[in-house]
């Protein structure tokens, strides 16, 4: 089994989060005292999914920047940065969004 830890930042300010457990609820910023386990922190967070979460089996949560009881919580890879986006295919834009751009 590898060694692989999991790269955590607070939302609002970009602070890593070092320690070697998972933040909990009540845990913060140890730079801002920004809430810790929030939704904007979380890698299913997404402002353009419905409730803003596209993990369709947690609870929706009203106040994304308040900690929050969500047991599907997981740190998102950078400050306030949902998952990577799917890389779009190589060999330039394609006519639709050309088409939309002008």
């Amino acid at each position: 089994m590898s060694n692989v830890t999991m790269t955590r930042h607070c939302h609002q300010c970009g602070w890593e989060w070092t320690l070697s457990v998972s933040p909990g609820r009540s845990d913060s910023c140890h730079q801002c005292g920004a809430d810790f386990k929030v939704c904007l922190n979380c890698v299913s967070y997404d402002p353009r999914a419905a409730y803003q979460c596209r993990d369709r089996r947690a609870d929706p949560v009203a106040d994304k920047h308040l900690a929050n009881f969500c047991e599907y919580l997981s740190s998102s890879a950078g400050p306030g940065l949902p998952s990577p986006a799917p890389m779009p295919e190589r060999g330039g834009p394609q006519p639709a969004q050309e088409t939309a751009r002008d």
